[in-house]
């Protein structure tokens, strides 16, 4: 399968904005007081909220990236007119 250009560049959008985006949710949740047990952000023990919270962070990270380079695979593909 070859993407066409117009969807690479899609997935190249999607990584891009989703490493814009999902570090600065993480310092918001890291700085929120409903992620720590003691009332001093970043001290203490952290609670479910913070917990769940890194875990959809670093799922869509993860996803983000797999997406940035599945669009920048397909763009070159699409560049040369080839297939692979």
């Amino acid at each position: 399968m070859v993407l066409s250009r117009g969807w690479s560049a899609f997935l190249v959008g999607v990584g891009v904005w989703t490493w814009v985006i999902w570090p600065r949710f993480a310092v918001a949740i890291w700085q929120d007081p409903r992620s720590w047990a003691s009332a001093t952000v970043g001290d203490g023990v952290p609670t479910s909220f913070l917990w769940v919270h890194a875990l959809l962070i670093a799922a869509s990270l993860a996803i983000g990236t797999t997406a940035g380079v599945l669009g920048i695979r397909g763009w070159l593909v699409a560049r040369r007119g080839g297939t692979s």
